[in-house]
């Protein structure tokens, strides 16, 4: 069995916990049976003794098999992670969707995938990084009950995202320490205002006015204080042609979309500025979560 899973990148400026995209950017799980538990971990991670146990996945991949078929068995995991871990491209929903839509397929239970996006809610409560992690695309989403009602619009293939990854994390519940517990009228308005219109620019494919409308006043520039240099990464990418540029998710991670014949120049240039980090340019997802038997 083998699943397959995109980066994302949350908020994208404006749209605080309810709008995000998926790039092609892939965690790949191999399960299979076993008489024993047994775990492999390649690639991002695979130093560090707490993600090689890899708990959350089988946390959430076993208390669903359980669920679903009604037997405890084992399995041999191998993981093969591309994704940055805590640096704000859907690394922890990532694992949650892997791990339920690879129980699902292990228990040989046919599924949709907003059933698989239902269930992920009640392990990560802000929908915007996981719902394109299971439906891929950008995706404007919202939580109702125990439901994330959602519209998809699939991104075409003319674009790029440039993505930054700094050396350095910033946890998603640290950046939220230094956010307000209230805001003035006038900061929600903006940001409700340019969420808006950013959304009405993703679903018709009009990009020329994102600059404007990926502009925040909730939590940018507070959690960018955190590593300043998040700052001139931000200003040099929109110099040489992102059409936006914004903190992904709560960061560290910067993500730049522009046309494909800008990416790479511009990449160049941020990696040339910024040695010490981390450069990627990907193209945009649109598939979601994949798996096969």
């Amino acid at each position: 069995m083998f699943v397959s899973v995109p980066a994302t990148s949350a908020n994208l400026g404006p749209g605080f916990d309810t709008l995000g995209l998926a790039v092609d950017l892939r965690n790949e799980i191999i399960i299979k049976p076993s008489k024993f538990l047994s775990i492999s971990t390649h690639g991002e991670g695979a130093d560090n003794p707490k993600i090689k146990k890899n708990s959350l996945f089988l946390s959430v991949f076993n208390e669903n098999y359980k669920r679903l078929s009604g037997r405890e068995e084992y399995f041999r995991f191998e993981f093969h992670n591309r994704i940055p871990i805590s640096r704000g491209l859907g690394s922890s929903s990532a694992v949650i969707v892997a791990a339920l839509a690879g129980a699902y397929t292990a228990a040989n239970v046919k599924y949709n995938k907003r059933e698989i996006l239902n269930q992920a809610l009640r392990y990560e409560h802000h929908p915007d990084n996981i719902t394109p992690a299971v439906m891929g695309g950008f995706n404007v989403a919202c939580v109702e009950g125990d439901r994330v009602y959602s519209k998809k619009r699939r991104m075409p293939e003319y674009l790029r995202a440039v993505v930054v990854v700094p050396n350095r994390t910033i946890s998603t519940a640290r950046s939220r320490t230094v956010l307000p517990k209230m805001y003035r009228k006038e900061e929600t308005v903006y940001s409700l205002s340019r969420s808006s219109y950013m959304t009405a620019l993703f679903m018709t494919e009009s990009w020329d006015q994102l600059r404007i409308a990926s502009k925040d006043k909730l939590h940018q520039a507070r959690r960018m204080k955190m590593i300043p240099e998040l700052f001139d990464v931000q200003k040099l990418a929109l110099k040489h042609g992102a059409l936006m540029s914004t903190l992904s998710g709560s960061g560290s991670t910067f993500f730049n979309l522009a046309y494909d014949k800008d990416a790479d120049k511009m990449a160049q240039v941020l990696q040339s500025r910024f040695p010490q980090f981390r450069v990627f340019t990907l193209t945009l997802d649109n598939a979601g979560v994949t798996t096969r038997s």
